[in-house]
This record gives C-alpha cells, sequence and structure tokens, in this order.
C-alpha cells in the first residue's frame, strides 16, 4: 500500500494505475468497520459490474470547511497510524493524506466553493450552515485529484450522499457514486466516528435511535398514517429526556418531498447528552 501526501503524487499515481478500474472511498480517518465495509463493498461492486479487480484508493484528510464549530475540528480524531493499519488488512492499494495547505493552498476560507442548492439547508443543514457546501468542496476536489471510475459513499451520511450524487450528475462527472447499506454494532446503533465520544451509559441510550427508526417503519407496514408514526415515536424518544430530537422525518429518497407512496427514508437527528448523532431506514409504503 502506498502512501501519498501530496496532488502532483496523486495523480501521477492515478495516471500510472489505468490499466484497470479504480474505486474511491475518501474518509477523514478515525475509521471503523463502516469504512472498511466501503472498500470490501468498492471491490465487490466494480469486479461484479466490470469483471476487473479494481485499484482501490482510500483518502484520509480531515476537512476544515465542512466544520461549522472550531471546537469540533480541534476535537475530531486523529489517527493515522491506526487507520493506516485497517486500510492496509483490507487490500487498500493507495491512500492519500494530504495537508491542509495542498488541499486549499490559498486557505480555506478564500477557497472557491460548491453550493449544494436548496438541499444544502434543510435538515442537516439548518444547524449547521454551510456544511454541505464544505462537504461538496472537498468532494470536488478528490474526485478531481484521484479521479475514480467509482466512488463508494455510506447511506448512514443520506443527505450527503443525495447531494454528492446531484452535483456529480449536475456537473457532468464521469463517476458512479455508489452508495453502501449502513453498518451496525450488535445493538443496532450505527458505526459512527462520533460513537467514540460516548459514554458506556450514553451508548446504551443511543441504541434507542435506531429503535425509533424501526418503530417507524413497523408501524407504516401496519397501514398507520406517517404522521401518527412519527409521532408515536417521537413520544417514545421523549421518555428519555437524556436524547433531545432535532428531527424525525419521512422523506422520498430524493429528500425533496415528503414520501406519500413508494420507496422513501426515515431519517433522524438527535443529541445523546450532548453527542449528536444522526441515522436513517429505507421505508416502502403501498397504497397510502
Amino acid at each position: 500500500m502506498q502512501v501519498i501526501d501530496t496532488i502532483l503524487a496523486m495523480r501521477e499515481w492515478t495516471a500510472q494505475h489505468s490499466d484497470k478500474p479504480v474505486a474511491a472511498v475518501y474518509t477523514m480517518g478515525a475509521l471503523h468497520d463502516g469504512h472498511l465495509e466501503l472498500v470490501r463493498q468498492a471491490r465487490h461492486h466494480v469486479s461484479a459490474n466490470t469483471g476487473a479487480h479494481p485499484y482501490i484508493i482510500a483518502s484520509i484528510f480531515v476537512n476544515p470547511t465542512q466544520f461549522t464549530n472550531a471546537d469540533d475540528l480541534a476535537k475530531y480524531p486523529r489517527t493515522l497510524e491506526h487507520d493506516l493499519e485497517m486500510l492496509g488488512s483490507v487490500g487498500v492499494d493507495a491512500v492519500f493524506v494530504p495537508s491542509v495547505e495542498q488541499m486549499y493552498p490559498t486557505g480555506h476560507a478564500n477557497t472557491v466553493t460548491v453550493e449544494p442548492g436548496p438541499l444544502g439547508n434543510e435538515f442537516e443543514g439548518v444547524g449547521r450552515p454551510g456544511h454541505f457546501r464544505g462537504v461538496l468542496t472537498v468532494v470536488n476536489k478528490l474526485l478531481n485529484i484521484t479521479a475514480p471510475n467509482y466512488a463508494m459513499f455510506g447511506e448512514k451520511d443520506f443527505q450527503q450522499l443525495t447531494l454528492i450524487k446531484a452535483m456529480v450528475a449536475e456537473l457532468n462527472m464521469p463517476i458512479e457514486i455508489v452508495g453502501v447499506p449502513t453498518v451496525r454494532d450488535s445493538d443496532g446503533l450505527a458505526m459512527s466516528s462520533r460513537n467514540r465520544r460516548l459514554s458506556e451509559s450514553s451508548r446504551v441510550l443511543a441504541a434507542r435511535i435506531p429503535e425509533a427508526l424501526i418503530a417507524v417503519k413497523e408501524s407504516v407496514v401496519r397501514g398507520n398514517p406517517i404522521d401518527e408514526a412519527l409521532n408515536a415515536a417521537t413520544e417514545q424518544l421523549a421518555e428519555t429526556p437524556e436524547i433531545s430530537v432535532d428531527y424525525l422525518v419521512v422523506t422520498d429518497e430524493s429528500m425533496h418531498d415528503v414520501l406519500a407512496n413508494g420507496r422513501g427514508r426515515v431519517l433522524i437527528a438527535a443529541n445523546v447528552e450532548g453527542v449528536r448523532l444522526i441515522d436513517n431506514m429505507a421505508i416502502e409504503i403501498k397504497g397510502a
């Protein structure tokens, strides 16, 4: 596995490895098995669709432009040595680990940015203004630098995935964006780097978040109206004062409309003793 820390060297590596498809997995480090599943699914997806064994590029870069709180940026865990060991264990071919100066040579406050459109100001964008502008800007940079044929993103961050797909389509980029199902721990909690900040007691409480999503899905399957299912789950979570729900909603797959009929997503954001967690699950509504 080659570790690369400059844009020039990354582009040279890509040019030298053009004989097979390239798949990319972009991370901010503090890796867990959910990230490794992106690598596994990259290999499986490309092999299944092309018959070729792809090259896999991963990146580790804590992107300052997507943080709306300087304290969150400072506290973000940085575990590079361990992260590289994990990526090596699943056969990643190259890891791009640029500095902030490499990615934002004129300073990240002065950089040209990618605007996410109206969806960027909803849901996660309400409490984190500018967050998705930072996400799309850095993903656009990484896609251009690494030039993959495929890029894998987890469905846990569903709004991010939706916006990245829209950006790639709008900018006519010849890259397939592949969503990978959320990886969960044995208690049902979606794997996230933020889980490291949970105390043992908070971890137990946090497991009620996916339980609420399941409750909404099961209620709708039984034929109950969406609003009724959401209200019941919200009331259930309200019984635990340590959990503060930011939003619990059902949308269609594009996240633009409230789902009335068909396949969509039930999404939640909640704070558990100061740690903000997001999650979602697919939902199917028939005959609504």
